[in-house]
């Protein structure tokens, strides 16, 4: 009798989602704060939608038109522009802190757990860019431009729909969706900073770095004090912003500049919140809460002008690009690289999850709002009837998704209650619940 094959250990196939528990925690505040935000953006997008196709309209393009500002410093500009130059640098502000501390810190920093999500929002954002260029590529009048208009995804407004579709949805899958949505800004910002700077002025950009580096020299000696930091902030923005580079990309080079980890001085490193943490907490209130919202406000409203106009602004070959990009583009490119990282990688779904609960949060992500539309600012100009034709098309796209992904998720929702109450299961009772425990 010949002797049995000797065992082979097959290395156990990791899961594609599953966060660590200190990572489940903190997303978890996150999600809090940016639904709420997620709300007031889309109050602001209705108030601006409902003041411009009113008999006030004109009182709407007169506010945002105004102009305020220092125009010995250049800074005398409209209220429009403020709101996408100066409020939306808070908000890429606290996405240079969220990515920072990603990569430094959280679950990005290991290269399989960060697999998944780059690759995911990666395939967000090349197969709507391709789409969007096939649609118009015989368009003509400077129509690809607008190429990186359907690549971004609005997680404020995703996560304010999911409040209310997807209570239920796994620790997981809401993991999932943010670390997509904080690559995705990183993205967004390499595209804003390298292709929407028409005219540079390198020595702005240069003399830049003078209060860049004594906010660095600061914040790596965890000063606090406001009134040493704002200036230094506020003066590289205004450097930035006169050297052609797009304002809100300041924020994101100061972000980068303050320290995640908490230092113990001549020990070297600790773990522990640090600055980046305390700032996080302090502006992501005031990016979700008031930027975010007050620039939608700004923005959103466009004059559809009856039926008719609706129907002149959807068939413009742009706003389909765009459409398609948003719908059909987004879920494509963020499935099929999810697919295809599982597929050579030997990863696989969390248990109980389905490849029906990725599809729901690809569409998910076609919810392309606040980056949509001030890249479309950048491409065809602020106010003019392209401009105004994107902001139909990104509104029209970001509703479809948003009811697709809709009913997508709500046909799973009894078993995400199952897998949301297994989740809470902590069978030793030791504060970490077993499914962080287990691979």
């Amino acid at each position: 009798m010949s002797a049995p094959a000797p065992h082979t250990h097959q290395p156990r196939a990791r899961r594609l989602f599953r966060p660590s528990w200190a990572e489940a925690g903190r997303v978890a505040d996150i999600l809090r704060k940016e639904t709420i935000g997620g709300a007031l953006l889309m109050a602001g997008a209705v108030v601006a939608l409902v003041w411009a196709n009113s008999p006030w309209g004109e009182s709407y393009e007169a506010l945002r038109a105004f102009t305020v500002g220092p125009e010995a410093l250049h800074l005398d500009l409209s209220l429009a522009t403020w709101a996408a130059d100066g409020l939306l640098a808070i908000f890429f502000f606290v996405a240079g802190l969220e990515l920072k501390r990603e990569f430094v810190a959280g679950d990005l920093r290991d290269v399989r757990r960060a697999a998944v999500p780059i690759s995911a929002a990666a395939g967000g954002v090349l197969v709507p860019a391709l789409l969007f260029v096939l649609v118009n590529r015989g368009t003509g009048d400077g129509a690809l431009a607008g190429w990186a208009i359907p690549t971004a995804t609005d997680i404020a407004f995703a996560l304010a729909v999911l409040a209310v579709i997807g209570r239920h949805l796994p620790t997981a899958l809401r993991t999932f969706l943010l670390t997509l949505a904080v690559v995705d800004d990183l993205m967004a910002i390499v595209i804003i900073a390298l292709f929407y700077t028409d005219h540079l002025a390198a020595q702005w950009l240069a003399l830049a770095l003078v209060p860049l580096a004594a906010f660095t020299v600061l914040v790596q000696r965890r000063v606090r004090s406001w009134w040493l930091l704002l200036p230094l902030a506020a003066t590289v923005w205004a450097l930035v912003h006169a050297s052609g580079v797009h304002a809100t990309v300041a924020g994101v080079l100061l972000a980068f500049a303050v320290p995640v980890v908490r230092s113990e001085g001549a020990g070297g490193p600790a773990a522990g919140p640090g600055l980046a943490e305390h700032f996080e907490h302090r502006f992501r209130p005031l990016s979700a809460g008031v930027a975010v919202p007050v620039f939608a406000l700004m923005s959103a409203g466009v004059a559809v002008g009856g039926a008719g106009g609706l129907v002149d602004a959807l068939t413009d070959p742009v706003a389909v690009g765009i459409l398609v990009g948003l719908v059909l583009g987004k879920p494509l490119g963020i499935f099929g690289a999810t697919w295809l990282v599982a597929r050579f990688t030997r990863a696989r779904l969390d248990e109980g999850l389905a490849w029906v609960d990725v599809l729901g949060l690809a569409i998910l992500a076609g919810i392309g709002f606040t980056v949509s539309l001030l890249i479309g600012e950048l491409a065809f100009g602020l106010g003019s009837e392209r401009d105004d034709h994107v902001k139909v098309a990104v509104l029209a796209g970001s509703l479809t998704a948003a009811v697709l992904a809709t009913i997508v998720l709500r046909v799973r929702d009894r078993a995400y209650r199952r897998l949301q109450e297994a989740e809470a299961v902590d069978s030793d009772r030791d504060g970490v619940p077993d499914v962080y425990q287990t691979d």
